[in-house]
Formats: C-alpha cells, sequence, structure tokens
C-alpha cells in the first residue's frame, strides 16, 4: 500500500511537469522561426565580434574580464557565445535556447514550492502562472534577455539546494547554495535579492525564522558578501556605458512618483495583462494625483496584509517577494530611458503567484463545489493566457512588427519611432525614415541618437552642411556619443577637411575602443594623406575586432600594395571576395594585382 500511495504522487507530477512542457511550447514554438531584434540583439550578438568568433581562448577571457554594453555578466556571454558556437547566427535556434531555460525554469519553480510546503496544487498553479504569463514573453521571446532565463535557472537551483541544506545541513549543501547563487551573479545582478527572499521563505513556508533566527541571519553574510562583490561589478560597468540616469534628467522625486505609479502598473498587468510594449516611454509630467493614489493604495494593500500576516503568512513573503524583488529595477536608481519594463516581472510575479495559490482556496473553503470551482476558473484562465501570450509572442517576429505594436499600444514611443526610423533608412526609404526621426526629435527634442539619425539622413541626401548642424548638436547633447563623432568625421571628409575629420575618427575610437567602423574610416583617410604605416595599422586595429568585414580587409590589401607587401594583400583581397563573392572593388583590386606580376 505504501508503494502505490508514494508512486501515485510521482507520477502526477511526471503529468503536471508535461503540461507545463506541452503548454510552454505550445505558446513559444513559434520562436524558432522568429529573427534577430533591433533593439540590444543587435548589440549583444550581430554586432558583438567577441560572441560572433564562438568559443575560444580570447572570447572567454574577454566574457570574464571585461564589461559590455553596460554589464558584466559572464556567463550570460558565454551562453551566447556557446549558441555561435553550435547554432552559427540562426537566429531561431538563439530563441529556442531561451525557451529550453524557460521550461526548465517553470519545472524547477514548481519543485521547489512542492518541496517547501509539500502542496501539489499550489505549487502547479504558481509554475503555470510564472510559464504562461503574458508578461514573461518579453524574457523568453527576447533572445538578449538570455540574462533572466539564465540568472532564474540559477535562482532556482539556489532555492532548491537551499531547501535541501535546511533538510539536511551540512558544508556541502551549504557550499552548493553559495554556488549556485554566485553563478546566477554572473548571469545578471538582480540575483542581489535572492538572499532577501531567502530570509521570506525562512518565515514561510520553512518557518525557521522564530526557531533559528542568528543561524538564519549568519548564513546569509557570505551570501551578501557576494551580492555586493557583484553590485561593484555592475556599477562601474553601467558608469563606464553611461547607462545610470543622472539626477538632473531624473529628479528624486519624479522617479519616486514614477516608481510608485510603476508598482501599480504592474500590480493591473499582472490580472489584465494588456498594451505591452518593448518600451515604455518615460514621462516627466506625472500628475501628483496619480503618485498619491499610487501611495495610497501601496500603503492599504500593506496593512491589509500586515494584518491578516499572522494567519495567513504566505500572504506576507508574498507581498514582500514582490515589492522587494522589485526595488533594483523600479527606477529609484534609473538605468535606460524607460518607465518600466515587462521583463522585470520575471522573478517578481512570483509573490503575487504565491498569494493567489493559498488566497484563493481560503476564499472559495474547502468544500466540494468550491474545490470544483478553483479547478474550472483556473483551466479558463490558463487558456486565456496562453491565448494573450502566444499572440504577444508573435509581435517579436521581427523588428518591424514589434516597434510598431509598440506605437499601437503607446503614446509619444520615441524609442520605437527611432528604431523605425533606422530600419527605413538602411532600406533607402530616407522619407519615410526621416518622418519617425523627426517625430522622435517632438517627443524628446535633447535625443542625442535622433538628432544624429536626422543627421545621416542629410548627409545620404547630399545636405553635408545640414548634417553637421545635427552631428554637433547630437555631440552638444552627449559628448561620449561616438556614432555621432564618426559620422561627424564622414562628413568633414567629404568637405575635404581631413585633419578635422581625423581629430573626431580618433575621438570616436577613444569613446569606443571596440569601433570597428571608426578604425577603419580612420586607415582610410590617413591612408588617402600618405600616411601608409599608419593606416595599416588602424585597419589591423579595425580586423581585430572585426575580422569579417569585406570593406576593411580590401582596405588593408590596398595599403599593403602601396607598403610593397603584395603577398600579404593579396590574402586580403581574397579573403574580402570569400566574404562577400560580390564585391567588386575587392575582385578588380585583386586582378589588378596580378596582372602587374605577371
Amino acid at each position: 500500500m505504501s508503494n502505490t500511495s508514494y508512486r501515485i504522487p510521482i507520477r502526477l507530477e511526471f503529468f503536471i511537469c508535461l503540461f507545463f512542457v506541452a503548454a510552454t511550447l505550445t505558446v513559444y514554438w513559434q520562436v524558432r522561426n522568429f529573427d534577430f531584434i533591433e533593439f540590444d540583439d543587435d548589440i549583444y550578438i550581430i554586432g558583438n565580434p567577441h560572441v560572433r568568433a564562438g568559443l575560444s581562448r580570447e572570447s572567454l577571457r574577454w566574457a570574464f574580464a571585461e564589461s559590455y554594453a553596460a554589464n558584466w555578466h559572464p556567463l550570460t556571454w558565454l551562453s551566447h557565445i556557446f549558441d555561435v558556437e553550435f547554432y552559427g547566427m540562426n537566429a531561431g535556434l538563439h530563441h529556442l535556447s531561451n525557451v529550453f531555460f524557460h521550461i526548465a525554469n517553470t519545472v524547477l519553480l514548481f519543485f521547489v514550492f512542492r518541496q517547501m510546503t509539500g502542496e501539489i496544487w499550489q505549487s502547479a498553479f504558481i509554475a503555470s502562472m510564472f510559464a504562461l504569463h503574458p508578461l514573461h514573453v518579453e524574457s523568453v521571446a527576447w533572445i538578449s534577455e538570455r540574462k533572466d532565463v539564465l540568472s532564474t535557472f540559477f535562482w532556482m537551483l539556489t532555492m532548491t539546494s537551499y531547501v535541501r541544506y535546511v533538510r539536511q545541513p551540512g558544508i556541502r549543501n551549504y557550499l552548493a547554495v553559495n554556488l549556485f547563487f554566485t553563478l546566477g551573479l554572473m548571469s545578471k545582478a538582480m540575483m542581489m535579492t535572492l538572499p532577501f527572499v531567502l530570509l521570506l521563505i525562512d518565515c514561510w513556508p520553512l518557518e525557521r525564522l522564530v526557531t533559528e533566527k542568528r543561524r538564519v541571519v549568519f548564513e546569509k553574510i557570505p551570501l551578501i558578501a557576494l551580492t555586493l562583490v557583484s553590485l561593484t561589478m555592475t556599477f562601474f560597468a553601467q558608469k563606464k556605458w553611461g547607462a545610470v540616469g543622472s539626477w538632473d534628467v531624473y529628479p528624486f522625486m519624479l522617479r519616486t512618483s514614477n516608481a510608485l505609479i510603476s508598482y501599480v502598473r504592474y500590480i493591473g498587468k499582472m490580472f489584465w495583462p494588456s498594451d505591452m510594449s518593448f518600451f515604455y516611454p518615460y514621462s516627466h509630467l506625472l500628475s501628483w494625483w496619480k503618485s498619491a493614489g499610487a501611495f495610497l493604495m501601496l500603503v492599504l494593500l500593506s496593512l491589509l496584509i500586515m494584518r491578516n500576516a499572522r494567519q495567513e503568512p504566505y500572504l506576507i513573503t508574498g507581498w514582500l517577494w514582490f515589492t522587494g524583488t522589485l526595488v533594483p529595477v523600479i527606477g529609484l536608481i534609473q538605468v535606460g530611458s524607460q518607465a518600466m519594463a515587462d521583463r522585470y516581472t520575471y522573478i517578481p510575479y512570483i509573490g503575487l503567484f504565491i498569494m493567489l495559490a493559498w488566497g484563493i482556496p481560503k476564499l472559495t473553503g474547502q468544500q466540494r463545489y468550491g474545490k470544483i470551482l478553483i479547478a474550472a476558473v483556473t483551466a479558463g484562465i490558463f487558456t486565456i493566457l496562453m491565448s494573450i501570450s502566444n499572440l504577444q509572442v508573435r509581435y517579436w517576429r521581427n523588428s518591424i512588427s514589434l516597434f510598431e505594436h509598440a506605437l499601437d499600444v503607446t503614446h509619444n514611443n520615441r524609442m520605437a519611432h527611432s528604431k523605425i526610423g533606422s530600419i527605413l533608412y538602411r532600406q533607402g526609404k530616407t522619407e519615410a525614415a526621416a518622418a519617425h526621426y523627426a517625430e522622435a526629435l517632438r517627443i524628446k527634442p535633447d535625443d542625442a541618437n535622433a538628432h544624429n539619425n536626422m543627421g545621416l539622413i542629410l548627409a545620404r541626401q547630399g545636405r553635408t552642411d545640414e548634417a553637421i548642424r545635427y552631428y554637433k548638436e547630437a555631440l552638444r547633447l552627449d559628448p561620449g556619443l561616438a556614432i555621432a563623432c564618426n559620422n561627424m568625421g564622414i562628413a568633414l571628409e567629404k568637405q575635404g577637411k581631413r585633419d578635422e575629420a581625423i581629430r573626431y575618427y580618433s575621438q570616436a575610437v577613444a569613446l569606443k575602443p571596440d569601433y570597428a567602423g571608426a578604425f577603419n574610416n580612420l586607415g582610410l583617410v590617413l591612408l588617402r594623406q600618405g600616411e601608409t604605416q599608419k593606416a595599416i595599422a588602424y585597419f589591423q586595429a579595425s580586423l581585430n575586432i572585426r575580422p569579417d568585414h569585406a570593406e576593411t580587409r580590401n582596405n588593408m590589401g590596398a595599403a599593403l600594395v602601396r607598403n610593397g607587401r603584395q603577398d600579404e594583400a593579396i590574402v586580403h583581397f581574397r579573403k574580402a571576395l570569400e566574404l562577400n563573392p560580390d564585391y567588386v572593388r575587392a575582385y578588380n583590386n585583386l586582378k589588378k594585382l596580378s596582372e602587374t606580376r605577371q
């Protein structure tokens, strides 16, 4: 009899996990046909030479030793590097890696709550909500949010190890907790809130805080120390890349108002997931009554939860999980220019799911009809969530569909306008691109990137003097904008002002030492001035960063010919044609050099 009673829960858990896998794949399997998105994917993967090079000693060194794109998360970089090593630049397979991590996180979340509480259906509810909620689409369908799904994988492993350590105290289990936590911090700094969450689960459901208060606190000290190290690394990375918003642009009262309103909006979107956007514009004109109303609502909810905390301890654990894990990204320390983001809910929403999982049965009672009602309503909720998530995932199929959807569901979204403008510019649709850039400038007249983009439009139209004025304004607004320095150099070179062009190109590579394009442009202008040896050095610097760039290979070949190093020049011309078989200039250069050697 005991064997049968043991097998039934195991069999049930197996089928529950099968549901997680089937439901998640039903929503997300479509991503196998999706593209990279021109929002961080272009920086993290497409334009990142270290990732695109695949696995090597140099890429390993870079992942751990360097900060990039305002982040220090070496394990996340390694995961992207492994993707390139195994899948190349097949975007669909990169997407599927995120999906498989999401499935693993769902299963681990289910088992960790099953272990802590002994409750199978509440644990299944939490995991199902986590797997299917539409606000989690961004974390899964966006390749650049690998850091979300990867760090959460280690978050769940840390919690699993912690529960094992609580049940079976010992150095091996305790070291496992610290190891997985460290790996999580090396995936995303958001892991810093996990020690706080471990204290919450010590209150409920582990119920350790009363009987083991001193031990509960002391065992978190190594985790806090690791958090401080990660915070330091992250702070310097974000400062180096200029990702932290200044207090002049985002004053304290504005940040506080936005944080209060964002908390309420996150709660609202949990119950009514609609108008989801890759970017939510930051409003500098928040109404005082909205801020006051949000504050009052949060206070009342907190008081109500505290009043019932003794009888219903899951409420305080869930509420503090939600509010506490959002603190690093709620905007008090403003990183980026968004007001809020769907991806920030990936871990925090678990707190709200806890409150629902135990609160709903409490409200309906234990009567048979109550359980049937809960089962029916839950099935309906999951079906609705799957439908909404399935639709939301589709918007991530390519950049245009994502950015146009953002314009449909938000107001004054200058980021979406800028991104669409850049795509249209590359497609040669300059008039349409200019309209979107103009709209971005209308919304935010001090947007340095939008000024730079308008300069590109004017330069393509041959209006170089006007383009230079826009580049100058971009650099006045943001002196550290390397791309504007490079574009200014190109414009000045067209006017024959080579010395000034060299100064701007040099400024661009000083601001962005991995700016391959600026190194190439610097080499070109020096080659035209007859400084061949210097030009070769800059072309080599560009190729060290981006070895697969056909134009730079051709330029290096031309410089080597002038330097009398014809054999080396032939290698570079051939490599340029290997990279781009239709590259006429490289073909002509190789043909001419071959004829002169006969």
